[in-house]
């Protein structure tokens, strides 16, 4: 008997990735059980869904109806299962993507005890330096930092992430400490390349661009080379929150501070009402601690 739900799962994946294996993967099975999941869906509506080339999948005029009607049916089974009988309790894999230092610093001390609470939940974390498709990698929940949100998703705000300029003590006690925006066209800065604005740092009432003998692509790296004393550098004020209390490193220019950007909990539509996208969302709301009152 054809499992309907389970093919339909597979379709909607299989058009949103391109690829069979990668919902193979996904799933935890086969790419011939995905492809003949799709061929029996086929058989059982008499229609062609989608057509097969080496190097795509892409769907029919019939197979993009049937994929709209898809995504309904699935997200309001979602919705029904986690309202309801033992869906009611978080359970699942929860794939999670999050900007390299937010998800060492912020995300993973907190991640033992989000799983001791909720002990049928499975993370997925996964780490990177840009933004990432929700859809086509099947990511439940991004935590992203500023930037505009795709229409097709749905952002809450879950904190307040302040850019500031920081130093090493040892650096400052070498170099001296800058007092004004200007002033860093003397000091060598660390650049963070990923970061939209690269070496032309932004202040209030000024950008400055600034140079220095190291950039770096990795959130972590940049982190790293401001600890060692190699140069100058501007972040999030939480990625040093610990070192800034201990006055290893401090906060130099806030006067000329530039405004600060929203953290925010990224997902899909109709994915709001699954109770472990929900949970996750809660969770960080009541133990981050950024900037919301």
């Amino acid at each position: 008997m054809l499992d309907l739900i389970t093919c339909m799962k597979s379709f909607v994946r299989t058009v949103e990735t391109g690829s069979f294996s990668a919902v193979a993967r996904e799933m935890h099975t086969s790419q011939p059980t995905i492809s003949k999941q799709i061929a029996a869906l086929e058989e059982y509506l008499d229609v062609q869904l989608l057509v097969r080339s080496t190097r795509k999948v892409s769907m029919t005029d019939e197979g993009m109806r049937f994929y709209e009607h898809c995504q309904h049916v699935l997200e309001t089974l979602s919705e029904a299962e986690s309202s309801v009988g033992k869906r009611q309790k978080p359970s699942g894999i929860l794939r999670i993507n999050c900007v390299a230092a937010f998800g060492q610093i912020q995300v993973l001390p907190r991640l033992k005890q989000f799983l001791d609470r909720y002990p049928d939940i499975k993370v997925d974390l996964t780490i990177s330096e840009h933004f990432v498709d929700l859809v086509g990698e099947g990511i439940d929940l991004a935590i992203r930092i500023g930037g505009s949100v795709d229409h097709s998703l749905i952002s809450q705000t879950i904190g307040i992430s302040r850019f500031v300029t920081v130093a090493s003590v040892d650096y400052l006690e070498k170099f001296g400490e800058p007092q004004l925006p200007t002033d860093l066209l003397q000091h060598n800065c660390i650049v963070y390349t990923p970061q939209s604005t690269g070496n032309e740092w932004p202040f209030r009432g000024s950008t400055i661009k600034v140079k220095g003998n190291l950039q770096v692509n990795s959130s972590i790296a940049h982190r790293g080379a401001v600890l060692e004393g190699i140069g100058i550098g501007t972040a999030p004020m939480w990625a040093y929150s610990h070192e800034i209390q201990t006055q290893s490193v401090k906060v130099i220019l806030a006067e000329y501070e530039r405004e600060p950007l929203p953290i925010q909990a990224v997902y899909r539509r109709g994915r709001f009402q699954s109770a472990k996208v929900k949970c996750f969302i809660d969770f960080l709301l009541d133990e981050l601690n950024l900037g919301l009152s």
